[in-house]
């Protein structure tokens, strides 16, 4: 059932909406993780929803917040990650978009969201997205202050069936304005002839449903790509490491490299008032 807007949303007992993991990292790459868990908070209850389909890929990108953590120390990288389901708010959707808090998700209808008002949307938006994403925008500040140009890299994770269509990519790399990241970290994964690389596949960034990349990094000018991994790949524990230690060779690869040094022209069609003054 859905929960009423006046209330606290998150008990005394209930993990916070962002973990932020090794702040003073060394490293110039920030790693995020927007689907990071499938945990929904008390006041929601299952959303209507059963045990099976709460572990999903509907309701969070399995496995990757492993590969994210094993990733950020193997870097000595900062890593911020969600701490609530997609399904209470999608951390990596712009507010007005229409699954921003989805009614459906891929073919499964999602009853505690079907009648979510106005004050409600916007209570969970304080409550879960807003959280994340300001402990975002406060650490690449710091980072910028410290390294110059930080390189940010989103992580993702996609499911290997999507409504009938297998995919067949081990991993992608996604991006919309700026190339220079997705192309070095694409050359790099192909170096291993058995992957399958797709270049925005499974779908490429795009304003109307990617918030992380746009607004933390095409609109700062950053280096900055969105790297899915397929699930299956992910669903053992030697796989989650497999995957840590191959992005970490592909990402030490690149993170020097001099086209990386600089800014591009920041994205001219990304805005976002909350964030727009910069330090």
């Amino acid at each position: 059932m859905s929960g009423s807007a006046g209330a606290a949303w998150l008990g005394a007992g209930e993990p916070a909406a962002v973990e932020v993991v090794n702040a003073g990292g060394a490293c110039r790459i920030l790693l995020t993780c927007d689907h990071a868990s499938n945990r929904l908070p008390a006041r929601l209850g299952d959303l209507g929803l059963s045990d099976s389909d709460r572990v999903r890929h509907i309701a969070w990108d399995g496995g990757i917040a492993e590969v994210a953590r094993l990733l950020a120390s193997r870097l000595d990288a900062p890593l911020i990650l969600s701490g609530y389901s997609r399904l209470v708010i999608d951390c990596n959707r712009p507010l007005a978009a229409s699954d921003s808090i989805p009614r459906i998700s891929e073919t499964t209808p999602i009853p505690g969201n079907h009648s979510v008002s106005a004050a409600e949307a916007a209570a969970r938006a304080a409550t879960f997205f807003w959280p994340y994403h300001d402990a975002l925008d406060v650490l690449l500040r710091a980072r910028i202050r410290r390294v110059g140009v930080p390189l940010y890299v989103a992580l993702h994770s996609f499911t290997p069936v999507y409504k009938g269509l297998a995919r067949p990519w081990h991993v992608g790399v996604t991006y919309r304005y700026d190339r220079r990241l997705a192309a070095l970290l694409l050359a790099a994964l192909r170096r291993e002839a058995a992957l399958c690389v797709g270049e925005n596949q499974p779908y490429p960034v795009e304003l109307k449903s990617d918030y992380s990349v746009p607004v933390h990094g095409e609109r700062r000018g950053l280096p900055c790509a969105l790297i899915e991994v397929r699930q299956d790949l992910l669903a053992e524990p030697a796989g989650v490491v497999a995957w840590a230690e191959r992005l970490a060779v592909a990402v030490r690869a690149v993170a020097d490299h001099p086209s990386l040094a600089v800014r591009a022209v920041p994205a001219p069609d990304v805005f976002e008032p909350r964030y727009e003054e910069e330090s």
